[in-house]
């Protein structure tokens, strides 16, 4: 398995590499823990050590084999992240519109302007990529909502 698709396979190993880079690449493994449990919606106790304890066997001993992190003594360092994984880190604050939403919002206008100028080939264009769109987005809420 390359190192792309090991991290991009897991969410929490992508929150652990989002945090690190939050963090200026170094953060105790407790504020790890707290950061993926706030990002999955679950804060209590039996969940954060279900985080922790899926950490410590699996993720971070997968993600220092590939040499993207090094865990010593509770410290966990972001040692690098493949370029091709930097595009799916975006980080979509509160407040902000996610790209699925705006490709909503913009295949949605190209079809009410297609519409109003009655061009038929630019409405069913736009359907469809409306449709991909909704698709792309339910997905994404989905995830999410799961924690996956």
């Amino acid at each position: 398995m390359n190192t792309s698709a090991m991290l991009l396979g897991n969410d929490r190993r992508m929150f652990v590499v989002e945090f690190l880079q939050k963090s200026s690449g170094y953060a105790d493994l407790r504020d790890v823990v707290e950061y993926i449990a706030e990002r999955e919606g679950k804060t209590d106790r039996k969940h954060r050590k279900s985080i922790y304890v899926s950490l410590i066997q699996t993720h971070l001993p997968k993600m220092e084999r590939e040499g993207v992190i090094t865990y010593r003594a509770g410290t966990v360092r972001l040692i690098k992240v493949p370029e091709n994984v930097s595009v799916y880190l975006e980080i979509v604050r509160e407040n902000d519109i996610r790209w699925s939403t705006f490709y909503i919002l913009l295949s949605l206008s190209s079809a009410i302007i297609s519409y109003a100028i009655t061009n038929w080939h630019g409405v069913f264009i736009s359907m469809v990529f409306l449709s991909l769109s909704i698709i792309h987005r339910s997905k994404e809420h989905l995830l999410l909502k799961n924690g996956e």
